[in-house]
């Protein structure tokens, strides 16, 4: 079994009720769902001309290798409607994969951990609720450490505990 910790997003319609059904198909397809952060919301990164994102993290057990897990969250992004128009356009949903246990991927399909974890807040703020201690497999520094060194400007609310 692998570990893994996502980040699931989107800034149409019912966000909530996106996210909910996200973890639903996640739970369905790819494993178990073992903790979910709050609901963080956020301002929208790159393309700042639309609404602002609700984001939350979760940890999840698989038994999917990283590139199925990929495959698998693809799938679900567009089995509920995501169009890929632009590259920081508003979305439905976004789901990402942050870390796979201690692994390192680089590949056209895959890079984990996620290029850019280290310089968003929205993805950190969420991810240091489920794991502060948890040490990035290249920077070798906490999800503590990132969140406190991250020069994002962009606040991140919590919406739910």
């Amino acid at each position: 079994m692998h570990t893994a910790y996502l980040l699931m997003g989107g800034n149409i319609g019912n966000r909530e009720e996106y996210l909910q059904q996200a973890v639903g198909l996640i739970s369905q397809l790819a494993g178990t769902v073992e903790k979910r952060s709050s609901i963080y919301e956020t301002a929208a990164w790159g393309n700042t001309d639309q609404a602002a994102f609700l984001n939350q993290a979760i940890r999840l057990r698989t038994r999917l290798s990283a590139s199925e897990l990929m495959t698998t969250l693809l799938l679900i992004e567009e089995k509920m409607g995501r169009k890929r128009l632009d590259r920081y356009g508003p979305r439905v949903i976004d789901i990402d994969i942050l870390l796979y246990d201690t692994a390192i991927h680089a590949t056209p399909h895959i890079r984990i951990p996620h290029p850019e974890l280290p310089n968003r807040r929205f993805a950190l703020e969420p991810l240091h609720e489920l794991a502060p201690d948890l040490v990035h497999p290249i920077l070798h520094k906490s999800v503590h450490e990132l969140l406190n060194s991250c020069k994002d400007p962009l606040p991140v609310y919590k919406l739910t505990t």
